[in-house]
C-alpha cells in the first residue's frame, strides 16, 4: 500500500507538472506558427534559421545563470520571473510578426522566450527533484511527460488557430495570458525554501564548484548523449523517413508521432520500473533500447518494422534526461549549481545536433546519418554508473507533518 504524503507535497506535485505543462505549451506554441510567422517577415530559410538563434541564445545564456538565480530568489519566484519573461516574449513576438513585420523585435521575442525556457527548465527541475525526494519515489520522468503533453498542446492549438487563420498576435496573446497566469498559481502550490543557508549552501556548492566535479560532468555528458538521441528523432525522423523509406510526408509525420507517444508512454510507465530495478539497470536497459531502435529504423525493410524500431527508440530515449537531472539534484543544497551545469552540457546537443545531422546527411543521407545515434549511444553506457545517488547525500530535516492527503 503507497503511504499518503502530506496535502502540501501533494499540491507541489500539481503544481510542478502544471509548470512543466505551461513551459512546453509556450514554447510548443510559437514552434507551431513559425511558418505563418516566416511568410508575415518574407524570410528566407536561411534569414529564418539566423531568427531562430534568437531563441537559442536566450537559453544559453539563461542555463548557466539559472542555478545562481534559483539559489537567490528560490526555485518558486524563478519559476515565476521566467513564466513571465516566456509570456511577454510570447507576445512582444507574436505583435512584432503580425502588425510590424521587423524580425529584429520578433527576435528580441525570441530572446525572452528562450532566457525565460532557459530559467525555467532549470528551475523546475530542482523543484522537482525537492518533490521526488519527499514522495520517496521517482517521479521526475513524469513531469517530463508533462512538458511533452505540453508540446503536444501547443502543436494542435497552433495548428487549429492556423487552419482557422487567427492572426499570430491574437494566438500568442492568449496563449501567453495563458502561461503567464498558470505559472503564477502553479508556483503557489511548490514547497516552502528548505535549502540551507547561504553560508552553509556556498560552501562548495557554487557554480564554479560545481564544473569541478567529475560526477556532475559525468552526468552532463550522459543528458547530453541522451538529449541528441531525443532531438535527432524530433528533428530529422520524418526526413529520414521520407527520403529513405519513401514514403509520403504524411507517414513521415506519423513516424514521428510514434516517437514522441512512445516517449511518453515511456516517461509515465517508466517510473515504476525505476523504483523496483534502480537508476543503473534502468538506464542500460533502455540506452541499449534506443540504440537497437535507431538501428532497425534505419536498416529494417519494411516500414511497419521501421516503425517499430522507432517506437523501440522513443522508449529508450524517454528517461536518460530526466533521471540525469534527478541525478544532479540528489544533494538538495548544491542542486541548483549542478543542475545548471547538467543542463548547460545536456542542451548543447539540441544546438549542435541538427547541423552535425544535416551535414553527415550531405555525404551518406539523412536515413543512414541516424546511425550516429547508437554509435554515440553504445560508448556512453560507461557514463551509468555516474547516476548511482551518493551514499550519503545531504537532506534537509522534514517540516511538521500537519496534514495528510
Amino acid at each position: 500500500m503507497r503511504p499518503q504524503h502530506p496535502r502540501y507535497v501533494i499540491a507541489a506535485r500539481n503544481g510542478v507538472a502544471a509548470a512543466f505543462g505551461l513551459n512546453g505549451l509556450a514554447v510548443a506554441t510559437w514552434f507551431a506558427r513559425v511558418p505563418a510567422a516566416r511568410d508575415a517577415l518574407g524570410l528566407t530559410a536561411g534569414e529564418l534559421g539566423l531568427l531562430m538563434l534568437s531563441l537559442s541564445a536566450g537559453s544559453l545564456l539563461a542555463l548557466p545563470l539559472a542555478g545562481l538565480i534559483a539559489n537567490r530568489l528560490g526555485t518558486a519566484r524563478t519559476v515565476a520571473v521566467a513564466g513571465l519573461a516566456m509570456a511577454a516574449g510570447l507576445v512582444g513576438a507574436g505583435v512584432a510578426a503580425d502588425a510590424w513585420g521587423w524580425a529584429p523585435a520578433v527576435g528580441a521575442g525570441l530572446f525572452a522566450i528562450g532566457f525565460g525556457a532557459g530559467s525555467c527548465e532549470v528551475a523546475m527541475n530542482v523543484e522537482a527533484a525537492a518533490v521526488e525526494r519527499k514522495l520517496e519515489r521517482t517521479i521526475m520522468p513524469r513531469f517530463h511527460a508533462a512538458w511533452s503533453l505540453g508540446t503536444v498542446a501547443g502543436a494542435g492549438l497552433g495548428a487549429a488557430a492556423a487552419r482557422a487563420g487567427v492572426p499570430i498576435a491574437a494566438h500568442l496573446a492568449v496563449i501567453a495570458v495563458v502561461v503567464g497566469a498558470g505559472t503564477l498559481v502553479a508556483v503557489r502550490s511548490f514547497l516552502p525554501d528548505e535549502r540551507a543557508a547561504a553560508e552553509g549552501g556556498a560552501k562548495g556548492g557554487g557554480l564554479l564548484a560545481a564544473w569541478r566535479e567529475p560526477r556532475t560532468v559525468l552526468i552532463g555528458l550522459l543528458v547530453l548523449v541522451m538529449a541528441f538521441t531525443e532531438g535527432t528523432a524530433n528533428d530529422w525522423l520524418a526526413v529520414a523517413f521520407v527520403d529513405g523509406h519513401g514514403v509520403s510526408e504524411a507517414a513521415g509525420a506519423a513516424s514521428f508521432g510514434i516517437f514522441v507517444a512512445a516517449m511518453t508512454v515511456g516517461r509515465t510507465a517508466g517510473t515504476l520500473a525505476l523504483d523496483r530495478w534502480g537508476r543503473l539497470r534502468v538506464l542500460w536497459t533502455t540506452m541499449a533500447f534506443a540504440a537497437a531502435g535507431a538501428a532497425v529504423a534505419v536498416y529494417a525493410d519494411s516500414v511497419p518494422l521501421a516503425l517499430a524500431g522507432v517506437a523501440l527508440w522513443g522508449l529508450g530515449a524517454c528517461l536518460g534526461f530526466p533521471v540525469g537531472m534527478s541525478a544532479a539534484a540528489d544533494d538538495e543544497n548544491r542542486a541548483p549549481a549542478r543542475v545548471s551545469v547538467v543542463a548547460v552540457i545536456g542542451y548543447t546537443a539540441f544546438l549542435a545536433g541538427p547541423p552535425f545531422v544535416g551535414l553527415l546527411g550531405d555525404r551518406v543521407g539523412v536515413l543512414r546519418a541516424l546511425l550516429v545515434v547508437p554509435l554515440l549511444i553504445l560508448p556512453a553506457l560507461a557514463l551509468v554508473p555516474a547516476l548511482r545517488p551518493p551514499r550519503t547525500p545531504t537532506r534537509t530535516p522534514e517540516p511538521v507533518k500537519a496534514a495528510v492527503d
